[in-house]
């Protein structure tokens, strides 16, 4: 069955949606006046989905999915692309997995036979498997060696504990050394069908021809016929209660920069109130006339980067602020971010602040969507999260309609709650004392 498309604001493409028999969801943002299109593959498949044993198998399918299928090796899936100047890629996140091509408009059909080939037709070699573990590895130990990257996974575990979110997307490396090819092959053949993909593109391109190009992919692999009567996978649902507040995780490490993240539990993704929450993170560390920017940086130099940041799930929510000084400075770091956050969880923000953060989440908003890989990836994610599509001028009127109150409400809300914190750096007994102490 198909769905027409939507009324557009000015500079906007046409969107339109149509589900193939057997749940495959194709949708598209017509941009006629560029000569590029991205498309996108999105599985609904994430690291949450993992059993502990089954620790980082989304991402290591994510890698082998690129080795090889019945039609092509792995070097023809890279060649085929390289020889048209296009770029092919995948990222794993918590909840789900995509996979995309950016090519000449011309070219889309070779993205979409080529990334669909990928989906369907993998043969998840055993030899293929071994080399790639090596690859894992190796990636794992590079996060590990960068403690601003490795910092949020320590957050992570703070605040959300041994759980599927609480646990890397990489996996470790005892779950990664301990995979087999059957274990992977039934994680695949479970979590890549149909109806858990949505197929997003955008771009010089026309919908209708997509659809028969997408239809084909999947019918040469007889991936349709496999479902043919289910529905699509809807987006996540429930209600999650997170761990009490007061976490704190050190990584004792001989670092230049001490690393910290210190938080608390958000909204979820599919809270109305997340806009507020969106603009008092913004104002508090969203760019360089923030508050904790203009604090820790601009008039004390205690650090170079700093900023906060939302996240949100199907079921539960995080708000993190971050800062990467100085061992010596992170007292002194960490009291300005308690204090601040504290601050504006008593009294909230000026609304000359809150005004600012408004225009500047908007416009930030709108130049995110300047290329066709961001419109194909608010297309696939808006499809697997929240079963809808908001247009630009929808979002901007979101943000636009929050009210100082609501700020106000968020910030004693979140900001409230007892902070998690994770901090990697050298520090002194006496240092990681006084941060158990900082939290308490």
């Amino acid at each position: 069955m198909s769905g027409g498309g939507r009324p557009t604001a000015a500079g906007e493409g046409e969107v339109r949606k149509t589900v193939l028999p057997g749940g495959l969801r194709v949708i598209t943002e017509t941009v006629p006046t560029v000569r590029s299109a991205t498309l996108g593959i999105w599985a609904h498949v994430g690291s949450r989905d993992e059993t502990p044993a089954l620790g980082g198998a989304t991402h290591y399918l994510e890698h082998l999915l690129f080795k090889g299928t019945r039609r092509r090796s792995a070097l023809d899936i890279s060649a085929t692309l390289d020889a048209v100047g296009g770029e092919v890629n995948a990222f794993t996140a918590k909840e789900f997995t995509c996979y995309y091509a950016r090519v000449l408009d011309s070219d889309l059909p070779l993205a979409i036979d080529v990334v669909g080939d990928m989906l369907t037709g993998s043969v998840l070699d055993a030899a293929e498997i071994e080399a790639e573990r090596g690859v894992i590895l190796e990636e794992i130990a590079m996060t590990e060696d960068d403690p601003g990257d490795c910092v949020h996974d320590l957050f992570a575990r703070a605040l959300l504990g041994d759980s599927p979110l609480g646990r890397p997307v990489l996996g470790t490396v005892e779950t990664v050394g301990g995979f087999t090819r059957d274990r992977l092959a039934r994680f695949y053949r479970k979590h890549y069908d149909a109806p858990h993909l949505v197929v997003a593109a955008a771009g010089n391109l026309d919908h209708d021809t997509v659809v028969r190009q997408v239809r084909a992919a999947f019918d040469r692999a007889g991936a349709l016929e496999r479902t043919a009567g289910r529905e699509p996978v809807g987006p996540r649902t429930g209600a999650r209660t997170l761990r009490a507040g007061g976490r704190v995780e050190i990584a004792d490490r001989s670092t230049e920069q001490a690393h910290l993240v210190l938080g608390m539990p958000g909204y979820s993704r599919n809270d109305d109130r997340r806009w507020a929450l969106g603009v008092l993170s913004a104002a508090l560390g969203g760019g360089m006339s923030s508050r904790l920017f203009q604090e820790i940086r601009e008039k004390r130099g205690l650090a170079y980067s700093t900023y906060s940041y939302t996240s949100g799930f199907a079921d539960c929510g995080v708000f993190g602020v971050y800062a990467g000084c100085r061992p010596g400075q992170l007292s002194d770091v960490l009291k300005i971010c308690r204090d601040e956050l504290d601050q504006a969880a008593r009294h909230g923000l000026p609304d000359e602040e809150l005004r600012r953060a408004i225009g500047q989440l908007s416009g930030a908003t709108v130049l995110g969507l300047e290329d066709t890989g961001a419109l194909m990836h608010r297309l696939g994610k808006s499809e697997l999260c929240w079963g809808e599509q908001l247009s630009v001028d929808e979002m901007l009127a979101r943000i636009a309609a929050v009210t100082p109150d609501d700020v106000r409400e968020a910030a004693r809300d979140v900001l409230g709650r007892r902070p998690s914190l994770a901090v990697i750096g050298p520090l002194t007994d006496r240092q990681a004392s006084q941060l158990q102490d900082a939290v308490a």
